[in-house]
């Protein structure tokens, strides 16, 4: 049939930056968005673990070009956009997806340096990325930033202020940058991800995981990358041009849950 409305919901030929692109929720959004022909930027840590996600997107038939990126060091930031930038063209969207697992009591002597590895991956380099892609978001008249935080960005769990803290920060960002951004059509959202199975949460025994999720979930169960990454692909649509600033929880229920 002949379309009635005008809002597209397709990223086919767009460019997409992905980080922490190499396993678990990013893996998933960077095999989404390829599987939804969008050309992927695949970055993460280790370079047999980037090419394995970019040959299994072009072997699928997708365009990727992966970058081995530590997202703590500033310059090896922008030369990894310009280096995506040259490869797949002009960047339309970024996900700031790379994370890591960093709790600790606060009366812990390691503390400190939790805290500010915390800060060094999950929420420094979200700016840094913002600013380094901005001129090319601008140019797009619709460019998308989709950043990942975590239920302990809206609530707190014991001994993870350093993880709790950069995820709080990851909101502030988003609401800030959305308000900044809102006058060049770029759109600014946050996903919270609650128990998702991913490398930081498979260490935990399946008894444990299961107990958790039944007390703590409305659906009673972990979720998967994939599910995640649905919500993100939808918050990149040109379709998604009124919601920013917005802050989702992709949990099972977990923060609506109260008993």
């Amino acid at each position: 049939m002949t379309r009635i409305t005008t809002r597209s919901r397709s990223v086919e030929g767009k460019v997409v930056l992905i980080t922490g692109a190499a396993s678990g929720m990013g893996r998933a959004t960077a095999f989404l968005f390829a599987d939804e022909g969008a050309k992927v930027a695949v970055t993460d840590l280790g370079a047999e673990r980037v090419a394995a996600v970019v040959d299994r997107i072009r072997a699928a038939g997708g365009t990727a070009h992966g970058v081995v990126l530590d997202v703590t060091d500033a310059d090896a930031i922008d030369a990894a956009v310009a280096e995506i930038r040259a490869e797949l063209g002009p960047i339309d969207i970024v996900i700031n997806n790379a994370g890591i697992g960093a709790g600790s009591a606060v009366e812990n002597p390691g503390f400190e340096d939790e805290w500010f590895k915390a800060f060094d991956v999950m929420l420094t380099p979200h700016q840094r990325i913002v600013r380094a892609c901005l001129d090319d978001l601008k140019a797009s008249g619709e460019g998308r930033i989709v950043n990942i935080a975590s239920t302990e960005g809206i609530g707190a769990q014991r001994n993870m202020a350093p993880y709790t803290a950069a995820k709080h920060g990851v909101i502030g960002l988003t609401r800030a940058l959305a308000i900044d951004l809102g006058v060049h059509g770029i759109t600014v959202n946050v996903i919270c991800p609650g128990p998702i199975v991913t490398g930081m949460t498979e260490g935990i025994p399946d008894d444990m995981r299961d107990t958790f999720a039944r007390r703590r979930t409305a659906l009673r169960r972990y979720g998967e990358p994939e599910e995640v990454a649905h919500m993100t692909l939808s918050l990149a649509l040109p379709a998604a041009s009124f919601i920013t600033g917005a802050v989702i929880p992709v949990d099972g229920g977990l923060t609506a849950k109260n008993d």
